[in-house]
């Protein structure tokens, strides 16, 4: 007679059916757990690239999605290449980005970047301006020096330093080759154009031997055009020495 305690010592038997429905349960509930993750994931980027900034290149505006993840932005590269005109090749082992030079056009049309103000004055636009210069500060002092000791205006000198000044002046405008050198030979322009009326005026003065003119031993000192005409030489003198060009009101 068998004991009803000893059917303990045999091991449960499960269905296979229940057994199977188990293993099911468990892979949909593993599914739907990497479902989850996968959803949460894409919702935390999806909250973090949000932000509606606009990616902007060379001061143009690219259409390409900026996506920040732990503080950090990334760019879609092949988005980032088509908005520069540039290409891009896809390869097992690396990614080749190729993109215009500097002076190709961008995605508006316009050139890349515009030449900063701050680039530096060539040499021989600089070397030719040394010249000018030189040539006005003497002409000036010989003006100057009819004023101070009541001199006579004989022969044709006057004409002479304007021509020679003006023939300076043009070489040092065919030698401007950038925008600073261009600014800064409209400036040189001034300059002669400021010297040239007033050393017209003081030689005029001096011929109709008008004493408060070109006698007066104050009249250098009282002299308002000559003074921002000496005040513009010194800042163009140091303009052209630092190689940088820069503006100054005595120059207009």
């Amino acid at each position: 007679m068998m004991d009803h305690n000893s059917q303990s010592e045999y091991p449960e038997i499960v269905s296979p059916r229940i057994g199977g429905n188990m293993m099911n349960t468990n892979r949909r509930l593993t599914y739907f757990a990497s479902l989850g993750m996968i959803l949460l994931t894409a919702g935390v980027l999806f909250a973090q690239s949000n932000g509606g900034r606009a990616l902007l290149v060379n001061g143009v505006s690219v259409d390409a999605p900026v996506l920040q993840v732990e503080g950090h932005s990334y760019v879609d590269i092949q988005a980032l290449a088509e908005a520069l005109n540039g290409s891009i090749t896809f390869e097992p082992d690396r990614i080749i980005l190729g993109l215009p030079g500097p002076n190709a056009p961008t995605a508006s049309g316009s050139s890349a970047a515009p030449e900063k103000a701050d680039t530096p004055l060539s040499r021989e636009f600089a070397r030719s301006a040394i010249a000018v210069l030189a040539g006005m500060r003497e002409w000036r002092g010989v003006v100057t020096t009819v004023i101070r000791y009541g001199l006579p205006v004989v022969g044709s000198w006057p004409q002479d330093y304007h021509d020679r000044v003006e023939a300076d002046l043009m070489q040092a405008q065919l030698a401007a080759t950038s925008k600073s050198d261009e600014s800064a030979a409209q400036l040189l322009q001034n300059e002669f154009s400021n010297t040239d009326t007033w050393a017209t005026d003081v030689v005029a003065a001096r011929q109709a031997l008008n004493a408060s003119r070109s006698v007066d031993p104050n009249a250098l000192q009282n002299d308002a055009l000559l003074t921002q005409i000496s005040n513009c030489g010194q800042f163009l003198s140091n303009m052209i020495v630092s190689g940088v060009y820069t503006d100054d009101s005595s120059c207009h």
